[in-house]
């Protein structure tokens, strides 16, 4: 890892440039390690895939001495004990192709695939929740197949409708709101994974693991009608299993 200063409040700890559950596991190590040594003068950390944005008091102190001071020019989170990985999977439907997910014959024809093989690789995986961020409960989402890499598309659209699935390059992700975007979107799921008049505002965390399932319009249109009712029952559409 090295470091850089971004501001006279501010540096960075970069890792490795890839998105991987190394340096996510190195990531989380370091975090780990400086919040135990819990330093006076840092005010907020902030992870990101590859790297840690670290706030301070730049009255008080200064990088140098606050590298010095946490000991990250000694640390080494390969032999570190990393942090305990959460270990929930979160089940979430989704209703692919069609009206819902315009773009999945782009993906197909871009990777040489049937429908049916887009949708067979997309609910095949666990896909690591790295971090949530862009807007309120938007995950991004590590372990997509291969097969399945798409561009983004040229030009991104106005509106993006609150719960579409999509795949940009070698991610996926959930639009959690309305929103502007350039994902190739394949699917929608009619669950709120954000709401924030409900606790948990968020249905996942950073560490969890997503899985989705394909439903029929059938089933969407009825989450939907629950979910707008706020009459859904979660635990029945939204399995989340605590693995051991």
């Amino acid at each position: 890892m090295h470091f850089r200063q971004i501001s006279e409040q501010s540096f960075m700890i970069y890792f490795k440039a890839e998105i991987s559950e190394t340096v996510y596991q190195h990531v989380n190590a370091v975090m780990a390690h400086i919040e135990r040594i819990n330093h006076p003068h840092i005010q907020e950390i902030v992870p990101s895939y590859r790297a840690i944005l670290v706030y301070f008091d730049g009255i008080k102190t200064d990088v140098e001495t606050l590298i010095e001071a946490l000991q990250l020019d000694t640390f080494d989170p390969q032999q570190s004990k990393m942090r305990t990985e959460r270990k929930r999977i979160v089940n979430i439907p989704v209703r692919y192709g069609g009206k819902w997910g315009p773009d999945i014959e782009v993906v197909a024809h871009h990777n040489n695939l049937s429908i049916d093989e887009v949708i067979q690789y997309h609910t095949e995986k666990h896909y690591l929740v790295y971090m949530i961020g862009f807007m309120p409960g938007f995950p991004f989402l590590g372990g997509l197949s291969p097969h399945l890499y798409t561009p983004r598309k040229e030009e991104p659209r106005i509106k993006i409708d609150a719960g579409s699935v999509g795949i940009a390059n070698n991610q996926t992700g959930i639009y959690p709101s309305d929103s502007p975007g350039g994902w190739q979107i394949i699917g929608r799921t009619p669950i709120d994974v954000f709401n924030p008049s409900r606790e948990p505002k968020i249905l996942y965390q950073p560490g969890d693991r997503i899985k989705f399932y394909s439903i029929n319009e059938e089933q969407f249109l009825h989450i939907q009608k629950y979910v707008r009712k706020n009459q859904l029952d979660y635990d029945e559409w939204v399995m989340i299993e605590n693995v051991h």
